[in-house]
Protein backbone atom coordinates (compact mmCIF):
# COMPACT_ATOMS: atom_id res chain seq x y z
CA UNK A 1 0.00 0.00 0.00
CA UNK A 2 2.50 2.57 0.76
CA UNK A 3 4.38 1.80 -2.73
CA UNK A 4 1.08 2.60 -4.31
CA UNK A 5 0.91 5.75 -2.26
CA UNK A 6 4.00 6.55 -3.32
CA UNK A 7 3.72 6.00 -6.84
CA UNK A 8 0.37 7.83 -6.65
CA UNK A 9 1.84 11.15 -4.68
CA UNK A 10 4.49 11.32 -7.31
CA UNK A 11 2.95 10.94 -10.87
CA UNK A 12 -0.48 12.71 -9.93
CA UNK A 13 0.48 15.19 -7.74
CA UNK A 14 3.90 16.12 -8.20
CA UNK A 15 4.84 15.30 -11.94
CA UNK A 16 1.40 15.57 -13.92
CA UNK A 17 -0.16 18.39 -11.75
CA UNK A 18 -3.28 16.59 -11.80
CA UNK A 19 -4.89 17.04 -8.07
CA UNK A 20 -3.62 17.93 -4.30
CA UNK A 21 -4.72 15.33 -1.37
CA UNK A 22 -7.09 18.05 -0.51
CA UNK A 23 -8.50 20.15 -3.24
CA UNK A 24 -10.68 22.71 -1.92
CA UNK A 25 -8.80 25.30 -0.38
CA UNK A 26 -5.51 27.27 -1.46
CA UNK A 27 -2.68 26.16 -3.88
CA UNK A 28 -0.87 26.14 -0.27
CA UNK A 29 -2.85 24.12 1.52
CA UNK A 30 -3.11 21.51 -1.38
CA UNK A 31 0.65 21.16 -1.30
CA UNK A 32 0.73 21.10 2.74
CA UNK A 33 -1.90 18.48 2.12
CA UNK A 34 0.46 16.78 -0.13
CA UNK A 35 3.13 16.57 1.97
CA UNK A 36 1.04 15.04 4.87
CA UNK A 37 -0.18 11.86 2.00
CA UNK A 38 3.87 11.70 1.13
CA UNK A 39 4.98 11.11 4.95
CA UNK A 40 1.96 8.89 5.47
CA UNK A 41 2.69 6.76 1.99
CA UNK A 42 6.44 6.52 3.10
CA UNK A 43 5.55 5.48 7.17
CA UNK A 44 3.73 3.14 4.99
CA UNK A 45 6.19 2.17 3.12
CA UNK A 46 8.60 1.98 6.30
CA UNK A 47 6.75 -0.32 8.19
CA UNK A 48 5.81 -2.92 5.69
CA UNK A 49 9.71 -2.89 4.95
CA UNK A 50 10.44 -3.44 8.62
CA UNK A 51 7.46 -6.18 8.45
CA UNK A 52 9.43 -8.20 4.95
CA UNK A 53 12.69 -7.60 7.09
CA UNK A 54 11.57 -9.61 9.61
CA UNK A 55 9.80 -12.32 7.43
CA UNK A 56 13.05 -12.84 5.78
CA UNK A 57 14.97 -12.97 8.88
CA UNK A 58 12.75 -15.63 10.08
CA UNK A 59 12.91 -17.63 6.41
CA UNK A 60 8.97 -17.09 6.53
CA UNK A 61 8.52 -15.11 3.29
CA UNK A 62 6.36 -17.13 0.85
CA UNK A 63 6.88 -15.27 -2.35
CA UNK A 64 3.34 -16.07 -3.37
CA UNK A 65 2.12 -14.50 -0.20
CA UNK A 66 4.16 -11.22 -1.00
CA UNK A 67 3.21 -10.95 -4.57
CA UNK A 68 -0.52 -11.37 -4.04
CA UNK A 69 -0.05 -8.99 -0.66
CA UNK A 70 1.58 -6.53 -3.22
CA UNK A 71 -1.76 -6.86 -5.40
CA UNK A 72 -4.25 -6.91 -2.56
CA UNK A 73 -2.70 -3.73 -1.02
CA UNK A 74 -1.88 -1.64 -4.47
CA UNK A 75 -5.75 -2.76 -5.71
CA UNK A 76 -7.32 -1.84 -2.35
CA UNK A 77 -5.50 1.52 -2.28
CA UNK A 78 -6.58 2.45 -6.32
CA UNK A 79 -10.25 1.39 -5.25
CA UNK A 80 -10.35 3.30 -1.48
CA UNK A 81 -8.72 6.47 -3.48
CA UNK A 82 -10.91 6.08 -6.50
CA UNK A 83 -14.40 5.73 -4.28
CA UNK A 84 -13.88 7.21 -0.98
CA UNK A 85 -11.57 9.83 -1.42
CA UNK A 86 -12.78 10.48 -5.38
CA UNK A 87 -16.71 9.88 -4.85
CA UNK A 88 -17.90 9.71 -0.71
CA UNK A 89 -15.45 12.65 0.61
CA UNK A 90 -14.97 14.49 -2.58
CA UNK A 91 -11.21 15.51 -1.20
CA UNK A 92 -10.59 15.86 -5.08
CA UNK A 93 -10.77 14.23 -8.53
CA UNK A 94 -8.19 12.49 -10.63
CA UNK A 95 -8.36 15.34 -12.90
CA UNK A 96 -9.76 18.69 -13.63
CA UNK A 97 -11.50 20.43 -16.77
CA UNK A 98 -11.98 16.59 -18.34
CA UNK A 99 -14.73 14.01 -18.86
CA UNK A 100 -14.58 12.37 -15.23
CA UNK A 101 -16.61 9.20 -16.00
CA UNK A 102 -13.36 7.84 -18.80
CA UNK A 103 -10.76 8.48 -15.91
CA UNK A 104 -12.81 7.07 -12.72
CA UNK A 105 -13.59 4.17 -14.67
CA UNK A 106 -10.64 3.18 -15.84
CA UNK A 107 -8.40 3.64 -12.35
CA UNK A 108 -11.13 1.90 -10.95
CA UNK A 109 -11.16 -1.22 -13.32
CA UNK A 110 -7.65 -1.20 -12.46
CA UNK A 111 -7.76 -1.12 -8.97
CA UNK A 112 -10.00 -3.74 -9.16
CA UNK A 113 -8.35 -6.22 -11.47
CA UNK A 114 -5.26 -5.57 -9.08
CA UNK A 115 -7.36 -6.77 -6.82
CA UNK A 116 -9.10 -9.53 -7.93
CA UNK A 117 -5.45 -10.73 -9.03
CA UNK A 118 -4.36 -10.80 -6.04
CA UNK A 119 -7.18 -12.30 -4.24
CA UNK A 120 -7.13 -15.05 -7.02
CA UNK A 121 -3.62 -16.01 -5.87
CA UNK A 122 -5.02 -16.59 -2.12
CA UNK A 123 -8.29 -18.50 -3.07
CA UNK A 124 -7.54 -21.47 -2.92
CA UNK A 125 -6.74 -20.87 0.82
CA UNK A 126 -9.56 -18.76 0.91
CA UNK A 127 -11.68 -21.55 -0.86
CA UNK A 128 -10.51 -24.23 2.04
CA UNK A 129 -11.53 -21.92 4.86
CA UNK A 130 -15.17 -20.72 3.33
CA UNK A 131 -15.58 -24.51 2.58
CA UNK A 132 -14.65 -25.97 5.95
CA UNK A 133 -16.58 -23.26 7.97
CA UNK A 134 -19.50 -24.22 5.79
CA UNK A 135 -19.26 -27.73 6.45
CA UNK A 136 -19.23 -26.84 10.44
CA UNK A 137 -21.72 -25.07 9.84
CA UNK A 138 -23.95 -27.81 7.73
CA UNK A 139 -23.27 -30.32 11.12
CA UNK A 140 -24.30 -27.95 13.70
CA UNK A 141 -27.66 -27.18 11.78
CA UNK A 142 -28.29 -30.83 11.69
CA UNK A 143 -27.61 -31.48 15.15
CA UNK A 144 -29.52 -28.73 16.79
CA UNK A 145 -32.81 -30.09 14.41
CA UNK A 146 -34.67 -32.12 16.38
CA UNK A 147 -36.25 -35.62 15.37
CA UNK A 148 -39.03 -35.65 14.37
CA UNK A 149 -41.40 -39.00 14.38
CA UNK A 150 -44.70 -39.44 12.78
CA UNK A 151 -47.87 -39.06 14.25
CA UNK A 152 -50.34 -42.31 13.45
CA UNK A 153 -52.76 -39.65 12.14
CA UNK A 154 -49.65 -38.77 9.96
CA UNK A 155 -49.40 -42.64 9.06
CA UNK A 156 -53.11 -43.34 8.36
CA UNK A 157 -52.81 -40.54 5.73
CA UNK A 158 -49.59 -41.85 3.87
CA UNK A 159 -51.90 -45.21 3.60
CA UNK A 160 -55.18 -43.39 2.20
CA UNK A 161 -52.33 -41.60 -0.33
CA UNK A 162 -50.76 -44.60 -1.25
CA UNK A 163 -54.21 -46.43 -1.38
CA UNK A 164 -55.23 -43.82 -3.69
CA UNK A 165 -58.47 -43.17 -1.90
Amino acid sequence: MGVAAFIDETVFHQLLHWHHFYDKSTAEIGLVSDGFFHAGGWLAMVVGLFLFADLQRRRATVPKRVGAGALIGWGGFQLYDGVIQHKVFRLHQIRYDVELLPCDIACNAAGGLLLFGGLVWTLPVLALVIALAALAATFLRWRRQPVLHASEADKRLVEQAREGR
